[in-house]
């Protein structure tokens, strides 16, 4: 009970503390920087406590594989009240709803990602994620119990074992695997891409699933950590139609990477050049084909 009690404390406080912040932010504009961090920590606190139970109560009731959906819709929720952010998602052709299994693909701007995910995440998929955050309180135990499948990046066995893994599941379960090849975060203040790793491509190519192309408009105007930023506002993002793997095999994963990362750059610039009403010129390639070279043993999922 006197857990529960400091808890509660330390929640009225952060929220105080918030608020005070938000209040401020009219005066001290950087506050407002201030407030959302706070708020959008908060949130994703009470939304991964939240998540171990709603993970346990869906595998007690046979629908596991939709825990990260479920906790997801709960953050958007949190997040839209806290911060007045809000991603909306164009998928025309409910590609989120029909295709599956899949190896949903993004772009990955910011730690805000974690919004997106709630917003858009279909049923039926699992996200892939280092593997150091499995030791996090709350958050590591909602996403060991929801099906995460965690790679250790500088274990190439340890990856591949996770990566054949999954596309063993993926067959058997139907289940979709959601991933950014970027590999890490951009933070970058117009629309690019940084170079591709091959691991999801791989993954599809093994597992015989489309790849289903997911493009978020490059939002430096609603959060950019650099200048102190961070104001409410919605982001689109928009779900591309789904890229066949059937018939191919390892042979083809460079030329399946590099298309694909082209697609998602040219609707990633249009995106953006919309969502921040203002022209914008497509990065330069630098030379590069945008893929990350790799040699078989480490690439190749055994």
């Amino acid at each position: 009970m006197s857990f529960l009690l400091y808890f509660a404390y330390f929640v009225a406080g952060q929220v105080a503390l918030t608020l005070a912040l938000y209040m401020l932010s009219f005066l001290v504009p950087k506050a407002a920087f201030a407030a959302r961090s706070l708020a959008a920590y908060m949130a994703l606190v009470v939304t991964a406590s939240s998540g171990v139970f709603i993970s346990i109560a869906m595998r007690i009731a046979g629908c596991g594989q939709s825990a990260q959906w479920a906790t997801g819709r709960l953050f958007k929720f949190l997040m839209t009240v806290a911060t007045g952010i809000t991603f909306e998602i164009e998928d025309p052709d409910k590609h989120l709803d029909t295709v599956r299994p899949a190896v949903f693909v993004g772009n990955h701007q910011t730690e805000l990602d974690v919004l997106m995910l709630g917003s858009m995440f279909p049923k039926y998929c699992a996200v892939t994620a280092k593997k150091s955050l499995k030791s996090w309180p709350f958050l590591g135990w909602f996403m060991t119990l929801s099906g995460t499948v965690f790679i250790d990046r500088k274990n190439t066995n340890d990856a591949r074992a996770a990566m054949a893994k999954a596309a063993t599941e993926m067959k058997q379960l139907k289940q979709s695997v959601y991933m950014f090849p970027e590999g890490t975060r951009s933070y970058s203040k117009e629309p690019t891409l940084l170079p591709f790793k091959k691991g999801a491509f791989h993954l599809a190519v093994q597992a015989g699933v489309p790849i289903v192309p997911v493009v978020v408009a490059n939002y430096s105007h609603v959060l950019y950590v650099k200048s102190f930023i961070f104001n409410a506002g919605k982001i689109p993002v928009k779900v591309l139609d789904p890229i066949p793997t059937a018939g191919l095999t390892s042979v083809d994963v460079d030329e399946l990477t590099r298309s694909t990362r082209e697609v998602m750059l040219k609707e990633l610039v249009a995106l953006s050049s919309k969502a921040q009403k203002r022209p914008m010129a497509m990065p330069a390639s630098n030379g590069g084909d945008g893929v990350v070279k790799a040699s078989g043993a480490v690439a190749t999922i055994s």
